[in-house]
């Protein structure tokens, strides 16, 4: 139990409570269906100290939502807070391979340097997370229902080193995406969004650099939804681009001119879609950088935490 000297009396209670039963998730396909759900993000509990610092410490974290037991990590920073929190929805890195909290360390220790809690959501299937295996059929939009809980559990919660008014996203790559469906989804929930690198947000595109190479997945999704080409609405339905008009927080969007992972022009056109719904967009493009920035990231890391200064 030395462990636990670590953590408040409001830490101690959120570890130790135990959490309430829930139904099994509901398996969604289009961004109506997502629209139309209730959203039930609870039982924020702080587990184990995974790393510590001077600046911070980093907690093995659980919590429930949409019938899930979810894992993460959260890097809260010294001091007695609250703290506004950013919830960080990562890339794709495969579920086999993937560990808890793995894929946004540097923002992590940067944002909790900042004075930001950094929430790290392991997603479904991922880490300790509970499965759905239909998750990959149904376009992953299970991943943006994960995020939103996420937020939603820290809004519900009594820990008062977290400050539930002031929550903000951050999504890389295929996280990008996920933070965009979750803005729309939710409108309001977030302050404000940042998507680094994102992949397309246009489901086709998607599709087709990826998952179409998947035989096996490639016919389980064509056999629930229909190709692109037969039923075009299905497809149009799970595309965040259709929607973003519902999105009210202000997005900042970086990428990379030299990204062989997602091209730059699918940035581009959600910059485009969201300044044409009359949303708050900023893009920032970097001539020299990849898929994972490296000389500019600490440019970038210092403007996403201005941007969150400034909206949360």
């Amino acid at each position: 139990m030395r462990r636990l000297a670590f953590l408040t009396p409001v830490l101690l209670l959120a570890l130790v409570m135990q959490p309430a039963a829930q139904a099994a998730p509901r398996a969604v396909s289009s961004l109506p269906a997502a629209i139309s759900m209730t959203y039930d993000g609870q039982d924020l509990k702080f587990g184990r100290i995974v790393n510590q610092t001077s600046a911070y410490t980093k907690y093995a974290v659980t919590y429930r939502g949409s019938g899930l037991k979810l894992t993460g990590v959260m890097v809260l920073p010294k001091g007695r807070g609250p703290f506004p929190v950013i919830v960080l929805a990562h890339g794709y890195i495969d579920p086999r391979v993937y560990t808890t909290g793995r894929g946004f360390l540097r923002e992590q220790d940067a944002l909790a340097r900042s004075g930001y809690a950094a929430f790290h959501v392991d997603y479904r299937n991922h880490a300790g997370s509970d499965k759905d295996p239909n998750n990959d059929i149904n376009f992953r939009l299970g991943y943006s229902a994960d995020v939103i809980n996420a937020a939603l559990a820290v809004r519900s919660s009594n820990i008062a080193q977290l400050d539930g008014r002031r929550i903000g996203v951050m999504g890389r790559s295929m996280g990008g995406t996920v933070a965009l469906n979750s803005m729309i989804i939710e409108p309001g929930l977030f302050g404000a969004g940042v998507l680094y690198s994102s992949v397309s947000s246009n489901a086709v595109d998607n599709f087709n650099t990826w998952q179409r190479r998947n035989t096996q997945l490639r016919d389980a999704i064509f056999a629930r939804h229909g190709a692109p080409k037969e039923r075009p609405e299905v497809w149009a339905a799970a595309s965040a681009i259709n929607y973003v008009s519902r999105i009210t927080e202000p997005v900042l969007i970086f990428h990379g001119q030299r990204d062989s992972t997602c091209p730059i022009a699918w940035s581009r056109s959600t910059h485009r879609a969201l300044l044409k719904a009359g949303v708050d967009s900023t893009f920032v493009q970097y001539p020299a950088e990849g898929h994972a920035f490296a000389a500019r990231w600490r440019d970038s890391i210092r403007e996403s935490i201005r941007f969150f200064n400034r909206n949360l």
